[in-house]
């Protein structure tokens, strides 16, 4: 695994951050100049790739989402023992979370506004602009030569790559995918949230201002950056010596059918159900919810009514990784799996902090408030997205 954002830049740093409960969320004040409503971000450092690293030619072509997966993507295959000539040598899928590329987008459009001449707008633009940016520059960096494509399904982007990816090494058509979820955290890609007043104004204290399930909430935080995990086959893993963190055991999916912005209860439960009909685990076989709980009055409702409808009277803990990070949107699927599978190995389950007074649909819920040493054998993450897009993914300890 690799991890990228306001947590951390690493796997031990973000681990500490969980156990600990730190807050990744700050003030951009730069967002109140363009224009918002709010200054809150998640605090997602930039990285500095160097020519050591990368060529120019190529970090022309990289948007700041390619990035942060570039980085976490390292990451990613140092743990798993996978270096460059063996990416050479075998064939490796890249499918990525990413719903949106808009800083490229909207400065090509001041370059054409105000000075009239395409030639002005330089070779990386193409490749920064387009959606499919984070799959195109790791395929071509890392000389990836498998399934190469991105999932755009809003917030359950990078929950249902990893699922795409599984149902591929299933099948036997891959052995070895890289997967995850990126989202880029500039002022420029979250104005439109901003304007459906979605977001927290909480800016006397931007940590506390996350507050999924608790009945204070006056909206969600955006946040970003990249986290990146190598699927792959077993057999293959263990015959290669692979260290093996977790097992991808089921995954789930449905849509609403609704309206375009409209969460359900009914949809949640069915992916969540799938998820473990597919893992072949019982409700109480459950240790852990991550929960998608973002902090905003629909969506923690109707999350909260399909959980107590499911796991209502069980003994899994629940909390949401988002009062910590803020809605790491695009990203957050596959982050909140690293960040469970963290908790996984390390015997805990980090808390929802800045839960002070539950609200009337959370309140039956087995919701923590605080971090709980204990150990973590199945677990469950939640993702869902506007269009009614939903997904479930059950992870086991090996």
């Amino acid at each position: 695994m690799g991890i990228w954002s306001c947590l951390g830049t690493d796997l031990e740093s973000v681990r500490q951050s969980l156990y600990t409960g730190h807050s990744g969320i700050g003030i951009q004040a730069e967002r109140l100049t363009y224009g918002y409503r709010s200054a809150l971000t998640g605090i997602v450092p930039q990285p500095v790739i160097t020519r050591q690293m990368l060529d120019r030619h190529t970090r022309a072509g990289m948007s700041e989402e390619a990035q942060y997966a570039y980085m976490a993507s390292r990451q990613a295959f140092e743990q798993a023992g996978i270096d460059d000539a063996y990416l050479r040598e075998h064939e490796v899928g890249c499918i990525f979370g990413n719903d949106s590329s808009a800083k490229p987008v909207i400065e090509a459009s001041k370059i054409m506004d105000e000075k009239h001449d395409s030639a002005l707008l330089g070779y990386g633009f193409i490749f920064q602009a387009m959606n499919s940016t984070v799959n195109m520059n790791l395929s071509t960096i890392f000389h990836l030569r498998g399934i190469n494509f991105t999932v755009s399904a809003a917030c359950a982007s990078g929950s249902h790559s990893i699922g795409m990816a599984l149902m591929l090494i299933r099948q036997g058509l891959q052995d070895v995918v890289l997967c995850g979820g990126a989202q880029e955290t500039n002022y420029y890609s979250m104005a439109s949230f901003d304007a459906l007043g979605a977001f927290s104004v909480r800016m006397d204290a931007p940590e506390q201002a996350s507050r999924p399930f608790d009945r204070d909430r006056d909206g969600l935080i955006p946040s970003g950056g990249a986290a990146a995990l190598v699927l792959e086959d077993y057999d293959h893993a263990v015959k290669r010596g692979a260290p093996i963190l977790a097992e991808v055991a089921g995954y789930g999916f449905s849509s609403n059918g609704g309206g375009i912005s409209e969460p359900s209860d009914e949809g949640s439960v069915v992916a969540m159900s799938r998820a473990l009909k597919d893992a072949g685990v019982r409700v109480d076989d459950v240790d852990y919810i991550n929960a998608h709980a973002t902090s905003t009055l629909q969506g923690d409702m109707y999350e909260a009514i399909a959980l107590n409808r499911l796991f209502g009277g069980s003994r899994a803990l629940i909390s949401s990784t988002k009062s910590m990070t803020g809605h790491e949107c695009w990203m957050a699927g596959a982050s909140e799996v690293v960040y469970s599978v963290l908790m996984m190995r390390n015997n805990f389950v980090a808390p929802n902090i800045n839960l002070e007074n539950r609200d009337e649909w959370s309140e039956p819920l087995n919701l923590t408030a605080s971090t709980v040493d204990m150990e973590v054998n199945t677990v469950l993450s939640n993702s869902f997205g506007f269009g009614g897009t939903n997904s479930a993914l059950v992870i086991r300890k090996p």
